[in-house]
């Protein structure tokens, strides 16, 4: 597991600092896993639903800053870029998500023009670490292969096409902010699903490690999201589809 690189002879202070960021960060992570899973299994539009969404974006808020303003304190930078541009990635899916379903029909700000600058950045960072892996001695960045920074480019690259589609038409509404709320929450959750499920699986229990439920864990925001997506887009119109042909 990975850890600040805290001198043993620093002040107490400073090592109480370093555990309260750690216990932050868990604590961010896991109150975000739990509220992102009462979000997508609690009746859309509720005051439930409303209430489990704010305390996952808080939650997560918090591990995914941490996580990026932290990474470079521990071992060396080259080693957790990666995890820099995925705390930034994550920041950046949570706050777009977020402004999308608070902001009214049909307007945009700098929040999306800002994201648009960072999705790009983060599918740039992703080709770069891409071949930084492939030309690495041992194959990997730290402990991660070239095929795992792909996250970087596939969801950057979506999320910049995303973006500018939205800037160009001057805004997003109906079941398109939707869609476009619900797969930014659900891909963040997967990510602090990841981080902890795959990336840390040294805290598990020694069956768990590696089993098809850990993996299940994982992607089951990514399913839940697929059958979301499916009712928003589409519900209305079998709704009505099944209406006219009674």
């Amino acid at each position: 597991m990975s850890i600040l690189s805290i001198d043993p002879a620093a002040p107490w202070y400073v090592k109480t600092a370093a555990d309260t960021i750690l216990m932050l960060h868990i604590g961010g992570g896991a109150l975000g896993m739990i509220s992102g899973a009462l979000a997508l299994s609690l009746p859309k539009g509720g005051r439930a639903h409303s209430l489990a969404g704010k305390v996952f974006f808080a939650a997560m808020l918090v591990m995914a800053s941490i996580g990026a303003i932290v990474s470079p304190f521990i071992t060396t930078f080259a080693q957790e870029s990666p995890n820099v541009i995925a705390g930034v990635m994550t920041l950046y899916l949570l706050v777009t998500s977020w402004t999308t379903i608070r902001r009214r029909d049909g307007r945009i700000g700098g929040v999306e023009i800002g994201g648009l600058v960072a999705a790009m950045c983060v599918c740039l960072a992703g080709g770069f670490f891409i071949r930084m892996a492939m030309n690495s001695p041992t194959g990997t960045i730290g402990t991660t292969p070239p095929q795992a920074f792909y996250v970087f480019l596939v969801v950057g690259s979506i999320s910049a096409i995303c973006d500018l589609k939205v800037i160009l038409q001057q805004g997003i509404s109906g079941a398109a902010r939707i869609a476009r709320h619900l797969w930014r929450m659900c891909v963040a959750l997967t990510i602090a699903a990841g981080s902890f499920l795959l990336g840390q699986q040294q805290v598990l229990p020694a069956e768990l490690r590696g089993s098809a439920l850990v993996y299940a864990l994982v992607f089951a925001p990514l399913i839940l999201m697929a059958f979301w997506l499916i009712r928003v887009r589409f519900g209305a119109a079998l709704h009505d589809s099944a209406r006219l042909s009674k």
